[in-house]
């Protein structure tokens, strides 16, 4: 079992910490609502809740609070992530991931390992970044996604993120895999499209896993099999 911190040993409704390690093509509120499901016979209506989305097309570290820890949830959403982003250069995607099917033939072969590291000096620190129009983000009282998803044109509002390292831990063209450490509010998406373009190509983001949030880490997380087998056996 990985880890779950208990305010009271095995009181979920004084509050507990569970680190979970998601699935791919889960969303992070299908966490909370399995969770929450397990926990019903014993814990009737309780509140669960998670500190920062992770698409469904991502795996990887999700911090989920129950009962009286859920307020505590804006306090890991606030602390800095670390992600292993897949890029795959000479196209791109609507949706900055494969969300949507990749477009476009963009040379990649002049790109180096040595000219991509001069890039990403670029994005790192703090920088401006535009979040894909494919996000939950609310423009103009509607979520982004559901007006990209209908062909209308969204502009995005500007943001001012922190990138506090990029480093580069496979190179293989078209394909490169980058260990980010980032702030809240990061897009990956967003990073991996603009590297491409400041590369004089086009990229989208292949696969992306989360790593760590904080001091928490997914090797300390729980499979969501193997956690859910516990809560129904010992709650």
């Amino acid at each position: 079992m990985g880890k779950i911190i208990y305010q009271e040993e095995g009181n979920f409704h004084a509050g507990a910490l569970i680190l979970v390690d998601k699935p791919l093509k889960w969303t992070s509120f299908d966490v909370v609502n399995k969770i929450r499901w397990c926990l019903r016979s014993s814990c009737g209506k309780i509140k669960v809740g998670h500190a920062g989305t992770l698409d469904p097309l991502a795996t990887g570290l999700v911090i989920v609070c129950t009962g009286k820890w859920t307020k505590q949830i804006e306090m890991y959403m606030g602390q800095e992530k670390e992600y292993i982003a897949s890029i795959r250069l000479g196209a791109v995607t609507p949706s900055f991931d494969l969300e949507t099917e990749p477009e476009g033939n963009f040379p990649y072969h002049h790109i180096s390992r040595t000219s991509l590291q001069a890039v990403l000096q670029q994005f790192t620190g703090t920088i401006q970044q535009v979040p894909p129009a494919y996000s939950a983000i609310r423009v103009d009282g509607d979520r982004a996604y559901k007006k990209a998803r209908k062909g209308n044109d969204v502009e995005m509002p500007v943001r001012e993120v922190v990138v506090s390292a990029l480093d580069i831990l496979d190179f293989c063209l078209p394909d490169f895999t980058l260990r980010i450490n980032c702030s809240k509010g990061t897009y990956i998406r967003s990073l991996a499209n603009d590297i491409g373009q400041a590369c004089g190509s086009g990229a989208y983001l292949a696969g992306l896993r989360r790593t760590r949030i904080g001091d928490f880490r997914v090797e300390d997380a729980n499979n969501m099999d193997e956690l859910v087998a516990f809560l129904e056996t010992n709650t």
